[in-house]
């Protein structure tokens, strides 16, 4: 289980090229950006698994399976911050913790919904506005829900005489 900080979760560019400052997300990113400066580098290699034939004991393999590594919302209140519902990679909890409980910072200029994450306001302004619903009513609406019932209702209880409706 793996518990990051809100800080870390938000930061952008974690990693700095100490020479010309330049900030990358990855630490893997700014190996291969040092290797532009002549600067020593190493790629760090993803460690597999144990093979389970030939070289070890048999009772090695079953007796400590290898654990998953989860993460939790740092945020008490959370349902992801309990370890039994923490969230399975890395990119996931960043995205989690900036929809949740980040800042808001892209706004759709056609209906004025704020985003926290970038990927959501693109998806979002691709279709804003493009999608129409007409009711039987004659009302127009740009989402499926149709709240055309309500509105249908609250134009009827107008038109209903207040002496039919006691």
């Amino acid at each position: 289980m793996i518990a990051l900080s809100p800080r870390t979760l938000v930061a952008t560019n974690r990693f700095v090229c100490e020479i010309c400052n330049k900030g990358f997300q990855r630490d893997q990113n700014l190996q291969l950006h040092r290797r532009g400066h002549n600067l020593p580098w190493k790629l760090r290699q993803r460690t597999s698994l144990p093979s389970s034939g030939g070289g070890g004991r048999q009772g090695d393999a079953a007796a400590a399976p290898p654990r998953k590594r989860v993460y939790v919302c740092p945020e008490p209140t959370c349902v992801h911050h309990d370890p039994a519902r923490a969230l399975g990679d890395l990119t996931g909890i960043k995205k989690h913790f900036s929809r949740k409980h980040g800042e808001k910072r892209w706004r759709c200029e056609r209906c004025g919904k704020r985003y926290a994450v970038q990927s959501d306001w693109k998806a979002h302004v691709k279709g804003c506005g493009t999608r129409e619903y007409r009711c039987d009513c004659g009302i127009l609406f740009t989402r499926y829900i149709c709240s055309c019932v309500l509105v249908c209702i609250e134009l009827a209880m107008d038109t209903v005489p207040s002496s039919l409706l006691s």
